[in-house]
């Protein structure tokens, strides 16, 4: 398994991600190996709080273009991780969005 560190790169900063601050749903960008399981026992003891429930999305690169050359961008993985009513927040979320 890999560590807690490097199934979570970064957390996500979106207008959608900050509306879901306010019902205890933080989004973090996570590898694309990572299971739901891995995920939550990533979250819960890297930030130390309690994780109700996890939603993960897959989404495919766009497609760029420079002149006839095209590729994708890298796919990305995202994690929706639900708190529980009792769980404390987590302090790098606490002043975004206001």
């Amino acid at each position: 398994m890999k560590d807690v560190h490097d199934i979570i790169k970064r957390p996500v900063m979106t207008e959608k991600s900050y509306d879901l601050l306010e019902s205890g749903v933080y989004t973090f960008e996570v590898e694309l190996g990572a299971t739901k399981p891995q995920i939550r026992q990533a979250v819960e003891e890297v930030f130390g709080v309690d994780v109700d429930s996890v939603h993960t999305v897959r989404g495919k690169g766009k497609i760029k273009r420079q002149g006839r050359t095209q590729g994708r961008t890298p796919r990305v993985k995202k994690a929706y991780v639900t708190l529980t009513p009792g769980s404390k927040t987590i302090p790098f979320f606490e002043n975004m969005g206001q």
